[in-house]
């Protein structure tokens, strides 16, 4: 037991109490400071963003892009033709609480054997399941524009999601650009182009920047980790508390 004389008072606690105490303080203030980083780094994130939506466009059929995060969301255009024969339906993608799929249409490059796969916006789902929606082109496009960004992703990956139907269009789960080049025969890009919404041929096209939490909600998990770090304290510190005699 350890006793400290406070003024008229004496503080009085066990060392196994002052240990957990001491844990579990250290615990939520290391919590409390990692949040205040991922806030920083969601800062830096969106800056990084904002400055690709500014920057000069990217003309892939000249850039071969290894690094997707360093060009993310920054303007592209692309020459070629599409593959309008082979089209793939991303599916369960939400849009206004609505189910639907990403129309995902390879791009082939001018003069080369690989394509980018252009996101030709949202269209929804029918009735009846079995029954996709008409996706065909109307008129050839020698161009295309718009934003490089990841491929949508999913919280939980199951067991062959990644691998398309035999019919086309073709219904997949999960975007694998290997998978993908492996069944067309030719190179896709690890992107997609996510088609301006002023171009012809395409669906409904809100593009948006993503960050899952934004960098004040990281701030408000922080306060709130060192708020219940300082109520710990003062609940230690009134529980030990004593009046001497």
């Amino acid at each position: 037991m350890i006793s400290i004389e406070l003024l008229n008072r004496r503080l009085q606690f066990s060392w196994s109490a002052l240990v957990l105490y001491l844990i579990l303080t250290a615990l939520l203030c290391s919590l409390g400071f990692w949040q205040l980083g991922r806030a920083e780094q969601k800062k830096q994130l969106l800056k990084q963003q904002q400055i690709a939506l500014i920057a000069t466009s990217i003309n892939l059929n000249q850039t071969n892009i290894i690094d997707v995060e360093t060009v993310r969301y920054q303007s592209a255009t692309i020459t070629g033709r599409y593959d309008a024969a082979h089209q793939f339906l991303l599916d369960n993608q939400i849009v206004e609480g609505k189910n639907g799929f990403f129309v995902m249409t390879p791009f082939l490059v001018d003069g080369q054997n690989r394509a980018v796969l252009v996101n030709r916006g949202w269209v929804a789902l029918g009735k009846d399941r079995n029954q996709l929606p008409n996706i065909d082109l109307l008129s050839p496009q020698t161009q295309v524009s718009g934003r490089i960004n990841q491929f949508p992703t999913v919280g939980i990956k199951l067991k062959g999601a990644e691998i398309p139907t035999n019919t086309w269009p073709s219904v997949v789960q999960l975007i694998d650009s290997q998978v993908l080049s492996e069944k067309l025969g030719y190179e896709i890009a690890s992107f997609q182009l996510e088609l301006e919404p002023e171009s012809q041929e395409g669906y409904k096209r809100e593009w948006k920047i993503n960050t899952a939490i934004p960098p004040e909600k990281h701030l408000g998990y922080a306060v709130q980790w060192f708020g219940l770090a300082l109520t710990l304290t003062a609940l230690f510190f009134w529980i030990s508390l004593k009046k001497t005699q």
